[in-house]
């Protein structure tokens, strides 16, 4: 027996939307001028996509994130005869398989009812993993142009991206401007939601097109009311970075900074609480140069996957991230059921400051001695491996002790000294050695807290790093991989670092008496070489690799 169809309507004052129990999927009368597709002379109508036994497959191109890359993804969306139905294919997540509800809610709120037939949406290719609401916008304008309500060739020649609600309204995502990569990529558009349009609009070789509304995407891709291409965010700058003029005294600590600074090493503070570890480090992005726009951008993919940029706006400073010591492995190294980003990639390119570091769960900090070498760092889940960027500079704070006052006869525990190799051996030895800088910032007298004599600003330091940084940027210029002085190794290293006579021998002498590491000889090679920088001079002398042996032994 023939099932019996509900006939349905759109009605709007742009036109209307209609369907029969003979023809479900409706036209477009106008004022919108666009065809709904011709009958054949059996009677069925020809859609866009593909034709076969009044089966109608319509294709949209889309992304799925694995890791900071968008790989595309192909939503065919097929309309077939039978018992009315919504499936959708392709190894979707839980997020993905709830778009059908999304998707018919906003097509109900805009007076379009599904056709009673069996709607089967297939995510290609199949067996990569789809997750997000990123999809709906895309399920939704597969299934519009399987209806002929949009045309054929705007499936074709647009990539989209956005999450729907439950009255048509597109909501912001996560990773747009990856998204936007993979659409230049494919010499395609991007359409995405209006919030998210200015964060993707920085990829110049693709248009991106930014809709508020379901009904505004179809109003833009049938000619009635076109979209302007959407404009990037402003380029933000953090004018609120604290001073290092505001550090009382602690000289040799903040020289220690700039060294770092200069060079991207990794820096170890010890000293009693309240002696200003945790100001220094707050003041270390004040003295890093702004990033370069490949840094930008490389900042940026990872910001727009874990959704923190806000207004499209691309941020020029580096970032500065300081997680507590009771994080998780999966918050700090990255992870989840997702593979999300961890702490260390979010600060690539920028500053990780690990306060009280002996607290830290001691997996957490094994963890970082790869990453540390690497720059990179691989979250190994059953479903997905994904390899995130984190070329980060490593700044750490310690007491000396539980207690803290090790150094102080009337206030140290009865345990001391052993309280104190106790604790610091609560970080293992391969991670110390991975430490290019170890200083000790002292207790200050009142006197010298009474001190009205102004330090110098972060902005003469920022200039002598700049400079630093300008002299290894001229001098890695033709290298595929280094750009800065830590990341010269091999026959590199040697070749711009090798010091002067009495520097080599001075330096030999000390490897042989503290029982230096191959890790320890080579890192004091690379902080002499960004001393030598920093005072201007061409070659690593003796100066420069006593200089970077005392801050390598202090601990």
């Amino acid at each position: 027996m023939r099932q019996s169809l509900t006939p349905c309507h759109w009605t709007g004052a742009t036109g209307s939307f209609e369907a029969n129990s003979r023809r479900t999927y409706g036209r477009i009368n106008p004022p919108l001028t666009m065809s709904a597709g011709a009958l054949s002379e059996t009677g069925h109508r020809h859609h866009g996509g593909q034709r076969g036994r009044n089966v109608a497959i319509a294709k949209v191109q889309t992304v799925a994130f694995l890791g900071i890359e968008a790989k595309p993804v192909e939503v065919q969306c097929a309309l077939a005869p039978g018992l009315p139905a919504f499936s959708i294919v392709g190894l979707p997540d839980k997020a993905v398989s709830e778009a059908r509800d999304r998707v018919r809610a906003s097509l109900a709120e805009m007076s379009i009812a599904l056709p009673a037939k069996r709607i089967t949406i297939n995510l290609s290719p199949a067996d990569l993993p789809k997750e997000g609401s990123h999809f709906d916008l895309a399920l939704a304008f597969a299934l519009l142009s399987a209806l002929e309500i949009l045309p054929p060739e705007a499936a074709q020649e647009t990539l989209v991206l956005g999450e729907l609600s439950l009255d048509g309204r597109l909501m912001p995502v996560a990773g747009a401007l990856p998204a936007a990569l993979t659409a230049a990529e494919q010499n395609r558009a991007l359409l995405c939601p209006q919030a998210s349009s200015a964060e993707a609009a920085w990829v110049d070789g693709t248009r991106v097109i930014g809709a508020n509304t379901l009904t505004e995407v179809i109003r833009h891709f049938i000619g009635q009311t076109v979209i302007e291409a959407a404009r990037p965010g402003e380029v933000q700058s953090d004018l609120g970075l604290q001073d290092l003029a505001d550090v009382k005294g602690q000289e040799i600590p903040k020289r220690a900074l700039e060294i770092a600074a200069a060079g991207r090493h990794h820096l170890l503070m010890t000293g009693p609480p309240g002696s200003g570890k945790s100001m220094l480090a707050a003041r270390m992005p004040s003295i890093l140069p702004p990033l370069d726009p490949r840094e930008a951008l490389e900042t940026a993919m990872i910001q727009s996957i874990h959704g923190m940029i806000e207004d499209g706006g691309i941020d020029r400073i580096r970032p500065y991230r300081s997680p507590h010591h009771t994080a998780s492995m999966a918050a700090v190294v990255g992870g989840g059921r997702r593979a999300h980003p961890g702490e260390i990639s979010l600060a690539h390119n920028g500053v990780l400051f690990l306060d009280e570091l002996p607290e830290f769960a001691r997996p957490v900090l094994e963890t970082l001695r790869q990453p540390v070498e690497t720059g990179e760092v691989m979250v190994a889940r059953a479903n997905a491996h994904v390899t995130y960027p984190c070329r980060f500079m490593l700044v750490a704070a310690a007491n000396p002790c539980k207690c803290g006052y090790m150094g102080d006869a009337q206030r140290a525990c009865a345990r001391a000294p052993q309280c104190g190799a106790d604790y610091m051996g609560r970080i293992s030895g391969p991670l110390m050695d991975r430490f290019d800088l170890r200083v000790h910032v002292p207790a200050l007298s009142l006197r010298e807290l009474d001190d009205l004599t102004p330090g110098e600003s972060s902005a003469v330091v920022a200039a002598r790093v700049a400079a630093a940084r300008s002299i290894q940027a001229e001098r890695y210029l033709d290298h595929p991989t280094a750009r800065l002085n830590s990341d010269a190794e091999g026959q590199l290293l040697e070749h711009v670092a090798r010091p002067n006579d009495a520097g080599r021998e001075t330096l030999l002498k000390a490897a042989d008496k503290f029982n230096l590491t191959a890790r320890g000889y080579h890192r004091v090679l690379r902080v002499s070489r960004t001393i030598a920088d920093l005072d201007g001079d061409e070659h690593v002398n003796r100066d420069h690799i006593l200089e970077a042996l005392h801050f390598r032994l202090q601990l």
